[in-house]
């Protein structure tokens, strides 16, 4: 009892303490889908952690982008860059005047903020591969590459990781 208050426990407050006091935490005084949660915020943090070289690259990419005029913005898992240096960037690279958006690690470069709007469920793909493969995301995906070009393919369009968020997003995709 504490000074002036009086503690009357119930019959379910005697019956859980008993439970704690005999065996421990039992699963019936955790909230339901409780333990999930927990399993479940452990692997996403561990994704995160995983992705972190590849979005730290992306991250001073896009932090020099807004140097020059990008804009930035949080959509979902993502940090999204666009405009400005950022589209300079992208307009640079192999193909670069197609590529809507890129993915590096939880960073998502876009050419505009309509670009990153069209691609946000294929460059979602992109960043779960980033968290199932780590700093091995870059070298894997180009090896990818490599391989069905030396195999008379195209190169992006026939790369494994490509063709699987395409499939995901349900965006065009050519046999």
């Amino acid at each position: 009892m504490l000074r002036g208050i009086v503690f009357r426990p119930t019959n379910y407050t005697m019956r859980c303490w008993r439970n704690v006091t005999r065996r421990g935490i039992t699963k019936h005084h955790l909230p339901p889908g409780f333990t999930h949660t927990i399993v479940k915020s452990i692997f996403s943090l561990a994704g995160f952690i995983w992705a972190s070289p590849n979005t730290l690259v992306g991250l001073v990419i896009g932090s020099i982008g807004l140097l020059f005029g990008g804009r930035v913005r949080v959509a979902g898992r993502a940090i999204e860059f666009y405009d400005g240096g950022i589209k300079w960037f992208v307009h640079r690279l192999p193909h670069g005047q197609f590529t809507l958006a890129l993915t590096l690690g939880h960073v998502v470069l876009g050419q505009t903020d309509a670009s990153l709007v069209i691609s946000r469920k294929h460059e979602a793909v992109h960043i779960a591969q980033y968290e199932r493969w780590g700093p091995f995301m870059i070298p894997a995906y180009f090896l990818a590459s490599l391989s069905v070009y030396l195999a008379g393919k195209r190169f992006y369009r026939d790369n494994p990781f490509e063709r699987e968020a395409y499939d995901r997003d349900g965006g065009e995709h050519d046999p």
